[in-house]
C-alpha cells in the first residue's frame, strides 16, 4: 500500500509531534527548518497510519536499522516498507515483500546533473522528451527506489543501477502538485 501526504504546508507540527514516539520528536526537532521537521514527522506518521490499518498494529512502530542503513519493524520482518520525502510531499510503502520508494520534486532540468548520474540511453531519453524535467525525476526516482530496495544506498555508480534489473517500477507523476514517485519490488 502507498500513504501519501502532498499537504505538508497545513500540517499541524505541534500537534504531530506529541503523537510520534520521543525518539522520532528528537529526530524530527533536529532539523532546522520547519518543513524538514512536518516531512520527518508526516512520513512516520503515514508509516504508523498504514500499520494500524493494514496490518492492525497499534503501538508506534519501532524502527531498527540493517547494517547498510535500511530501516526495519522490529518484531514484524513479514511487513516491509520505506519512507521518502521531498520538499512537495511524504510517502511510505508498505508490503509483505522488499520495497523501495522515493519521491521527487519536479525541478527544471539539469544537463550537467544528468550526464553524472544518467547512462547515456538515459540521456537521450530525457533530452528527447517533450518534459525532459519530468522524465528526469521518473528516472531518478527509479534509480533510488531500486537502491533503497536493496538497501544500498546511493554508494554505486548511478549510471549503471537500472542496467539489467529485474525489479518492478510503479511511477507516479502529479504535475499539479510538483512532484513524481516511483515504488519497486522486486520480480
Amino acid at each position: 500500500m502507498i500513504y501519501l501526504n502532498d499537504d505538508i504546508t497545513s500540517l499541524d507540527l505541534a500537534a504531530a509531534l506529541q503523537q510520534l514516539p520521543q525518539w522520532r520528536r528528537e529526530q524530527a526537532l533536529r532539523y532546522r527548518h520547519e518543513i524538514d521537521r512536518k516531512l520527518n514527522a508526516a512520513a512516520y506518521m503515514l508509516l504508523w497510519q498504514g500499520l494500524k490499518a493494514g496490518y492492525g498494529l497499534e503501538a508506534p512502530p519501532e524502527l531498527a536499522l540493517f547494517p547498510g542503513g535500511k530501516p526495519y519493524l522490529k518484531g514484524h520482518p513479514d511487513i516491509h516498507f520505506n519512507l521518502s520525502h521531498c520538499p512537495k510531499a511524504a510517502l511510505c510503502a508498505i508490503a509483505g515483500v522488499p520495497v523501495g520508494a522515493d519521491i521527487e520534486s519536479i525541478r527544471p532540468y539539469n544537463p550537467q546533473l544528468a550526464r553524472r548520474v544518467l547512462s547515456e540511453a538515459e540521456v537521450e531519453q530525457v533530452e528527447s522528451s517533450p518534459s525532459p524535467d519530468i522524465v528526469f525525476a521518473r528516472l531518478w526516482t527509479m534509480k533510488e527506489s531500486l537502491l533503497k530496495l536493496t538497501g544500498e544506498g546511493i554508494r554505486r555508480d548511478l549510471k549503471s543501477v537500472l542496467v539489467n534489473t529485474s525489479a518492478r517500477f510503479a511511477t507516479t507523476v502529479n504535475t499539479a502538485r510538483g512532484y513524481v514517485f516511483t515504488v519497486c519490488t522486486e520480480q
